[in-house]
């Protein structure tokens, strides 16, 4: 623990929000942080705790009495099965599932953020990885949301882990996803290419909106299957990344006004609720009671493509989806509305749409 701080409020801060006021006069300090310290108590204003909120007046006193600048957390090894789809000496490919972080946060406590995510498992699988991201991210190259699932590679030393990292930045590694989204996109095939970058307001999302951070990013999408339920109508996509900006493929199909099914940070609904019966046969009791509810986002890195940076073999790489993604379209499909050319079980069509996106 470092000495305390005291930090004098000049009268011409008046006005100035404490966190704001807090992340200018502490240097290297991120506001993350701040609002951590704040919420431990750690900040007191003239002797009393206050909201990052608080408009300062000017002339106050703030005793900060926590460590601004915490030791770094070390990522550590933990028993998790690992599907491991492809290994060799230089790196490895990981099929990781939805609900597991690829690697700790910063921000968070330090029993949540060290427990349970990829890189904790990785270090008890292959306990040597990559020192080119630090401590807390060994071998991660590069990274998938929380709730996404699928394939992501690892490197297992520095070289490789160079080599990959230019193979990203240069657009050689080539990424697949399927995704169901909702409503009918228009067109058979199309490129979103928006820039991405952080929602100043909302700083846990990214948009598509100009922003000063905005990188540029750009995903191809083909329709696989368009499904009109009694839940609504949606959209399978297989869709091709040449950039990996956060949140890309969730961002750009919100941005057309079609989110990812079950991606609630984007406008997705939380369940999905039956709409107005079909004309063609009579409203049922059960109607009311019945919602489908997924839990996670609809979106799979389901293919990878690339060199192996050592000895220059071609990789093509697959992961099917996942059983609880399969579930959710044959329950989708169980209620398709009728339609007088629908002559083979739903599920199956489904399935072999999904079979067809994989061998394009």
């Amino acid at each position: 623990m470092s000495e305390p701080r005291i930090i004098f409020v000049a009268p011409d801060a008046a006005g100035q929000r404490l966190d704001q006021f807090l992340v200018a006069h502490l240097d290297g300090v991120s506001r993350s942080r701040i609002q951590l310290l704040l919420d431990q108590g750690d900040v007191l204003v003239d002797g009393e705790r206050k909201k990052a909120s608080l408009r300062l007046r000017g002339g106050e006193t703030i005793h900060i009495t926590g460590d601004p600048h915490p030791t770094p957390l070390k990522a550590t090894p933990e028993a998790i099965p690992l599907d491991i789809v492809y290994e060799d000496n230089d790196l490895a490919v990981v099929n990781k599932p939805a609900g597991m972080m690829v690697h700790a946060g910063s921000g968070q406590t330090e029993d949540a953020r060290n427990r349970g995510t990829l890189v904790n498992a990785l270090l008890h699988r292959f306990q040597s990885l990559s020192s080119t991201g630090g401590d807390l991210r060994p071998g991660i190259v590069h990274r998938l949301d929380k709730d996404t699932s699928g394939l992501i590679v690892v490197a297992k030393n520095d070289q490789a882990h160079a080599a990959l990292g230019a193979m990203f930045s240069s657009r050689q590694m080539h990424k697949t996803y399927i995704a169901l989204v909702h409503g009918e996109v228009e067109r058979d095939k199309g490129t979103i290419s928006a820039a991405v970058g952080r929602d100043p307001v909302r700083r846990t999302r990214m948009t598509a909106r100009p922003t000063q951070n905005a990188r540029s990013a750009v995903s191809h999408y083909e329709v696989a299957r368009r499904l009109a339920t009694r839940f609504g109508k949606f959209t399978l996509l297989k869709v091709r990344i040449e950039t990996g900006r956060t949140h890309q493929i969730r961002v750009h199909m919100a941005s057309l006004g079609h989110p990812v099914v079950g991606d609630t940070l984007y406008g997705a609904a939380g369940q999905l609720s039956l709409q107005t019966p079909q004309k063609s046969r009579p409203a049922r009791k059960s109607d009311q009671a019945e919602r489908l509810r997924l839990g996670r986002n609809f979106l799979h890195a389901a293919e990878l493509e690339f060199e192996q940076p050592v000895t220059h073999n071609k990789l093509e790489l697959k992961s099917p989806l996942p059983a609880e993604l399969e579930a959710f379209l044959a329950r989708l499909d169980d209620n398709v509305e009728t339609h007088p050319q629908k002559t083979e079980a739903a599920p199956a069509r489904v399935l072999r749409a999904v079979g067809r996106m994989r061998r394009s």
